[in-house]
């Protein structure tokens, strides 16, 4: 995350813009050299459309609470200005881009010249969720998940919202790459910063005894080696496949 990042999130009307499904929300934030800089953007987006339920009960942005909001034409300009030549941080980087590039098409044509977009030509695009599941294959990978996984708060998330999202996922990002994670602004947070540099420092460099006592390996008993087996059968069975299976033990070990 050298230099300016935004982290982005969007929620939208339904799956497929192809389908007609458009924008309805845009939460974005700035960091710049791995510090929250206090930019945001955030805008609710009057799609021009019926939300349906189903979808609205995800996010909870109905009709009503998006008649009186701007159409995507009306802040398109702003965004753009906002986010064009960032490195665009996001989470399933094919949805949220596929949303805006369709949006940014459809107002070119309007327009007569392809003014704004696509993203891919002016932004650099980080998809979390790839980076997420070449780290933990196997595993979980959405943003809850994450969240649980490195101990990210996500407690005041009680339905998707494109702003709150992106925060979230700027902590989740930062986690994940080793970085620091109660990003503020001043000196203070400077020097906290250098103080946690060098505790790190000082763990790094403590050795260890060369003959101090070896940690006792307790062997699993038959019963316990029973049990293991008849559960990882049964994620077989759920899953299709285990990632335990892709692991080197010696026949020695599991028998």
């Amino acid at each position: 995350m050298a230099g300016r990042s935004i982290v982005l999130d969007t929620e939208t009307t339904g799956i497929d813009p192809k389908e007609g499904h458009r924008l309805v929300e845009i939460g974005a934030v700035e960091v710049v050299n791995r510090r929250f800089t206090g930019r945001v953007y955030h805008q609710y987006i009057n799609p021009e459309r019926h939300i349906d339920d189903e979808v609205v009960a995800i996010h909870g942005i109905d009709n009503a609470k998006v008649a009186n909001e701007p159409t995507f034409r009306e802040v398109a300009d702003e965004f753009w200005t906002f986010i064009q030549g960032a490195e665009l941080i996001i989470h399933n980087a094919a949805f949220d881009v596929g949303f805006l590039d369709f949006e940014f098409d459809m107002l070119n044509k309007e327009r007569g010249s392809p003014v704004l977009g696509p993203i891919k030509s002016h932004c650099s695009v980080l998809d979390t969720l790839k980076m997420a599941r070449d780290r933990h294959p196997g595993q979980r990978n959405n943003l809850d998940a994450l969240c649980k996984r490195y101990d990210v708060n996500n407690s005041h998330r009680e339905l998707h919202g494109a702003l709150l999202d992106a925060e979230i996922l700027a902590d989740v990002y930062l986690a994940m790459t080793g970085g620091q994670t109660a990003l503020v602004l001043g000196d203070s947070d400077h020097q906290q910063t250098q103080e946690n540099q060098r505790l790190a420092d000082d763990h790094a460099s403590i050795s260890i005894q060369a003959d101090r006592q070896a940690l006792r390996v307790v062997a699993p008993t038959d019963a316990e080696w029973q049990a293991h087996r008849q559960k990882l059968d049964n994620i077989r069975s759920k899953a299709g496949s285990c990632f335990w299976d892709t692991l080197t033990v010696s026949q020695t070990e599991r028998d």
